[in-house]
């Protein structure tokens, strides 16, 4: 098994931070919940779950939301602080030594580039790291996710995993330069 460096706890960039989450992430964090499309499979469920208290235990076990190594960021605006999502790597479907690209952005957020810039740091994070290739799974239904890996040199790699009730998953993938 290869040794890479761990990914960074926080990244800046020209609008952003990316940071280790914080307790008081939790309410925001679950807005995103709310707002997920309907096809999405991991949303808040009929008995309200989770709640705040469940996502403020969640990150106040894991603060870097992802395996150890990995780290699946918060995003907030750096003239602000307020918080607006999350992007990082980790596991999921792919693997340690090639990960999964994570992203979400609140709502009110879009439109921006704040996705692509955040995906950006951390796909030129992952190089620093050592790691050879990137995936990224997305809904064929979601347009937005496709430009910003698109913008990003990721291409289709030919997986697909069907899903007739949520929409099949593309697997997209990035081979990185090395830094």
């Amino acid at each position: 098994m290869e040794t890479y460096e761990d990914l960074p706890a926080e990244l800046m960039t020209e609008r952003l931070r990316l940071r280790q989450w914080h307790s008081s992430d939790a309410e925001e964090y679950r807005g995103l919940w709310l707002e997920r499309d309907p096809r999405v499979l991991r949303r808040i469920d009929a008995e309200g779950r989770p709640t705040v208290d469940d996502l403020r235990e969640g990150i106040t076990r894991n603060p870097q939301g992802a395996e150890p190594g990995l780290g699946l960021l918060a995003i907030e605006l750096r003239v602000s602080g307020a918080f607006i999502g999350y992007c990082g790597l980790t596991v999921n479907g792919a693997s340690f030594d090639e990960p999964e690209i994570a992203f979400e952005v609140a709502r009110r957020a879009h439109g921006h580039g704040y996705a692509t810039e955040a995906a950006r740091a951390i796909v030129e994070a992952a190089a620093r790291t050592g790691r050879r290739r990137l995936w990224a799974t997305v809904r064929e239904w979601n347009a937005a996710s496709f430009r910003v890996l698109e913008k990003l040199d990721f291409h289709r790699s030919g997986r697909i995993d069907e899903d007739a009730e949520h929409g099949d998953s593309i697997w997209m993938t990035r081979v990185l330069d090395q830094a």
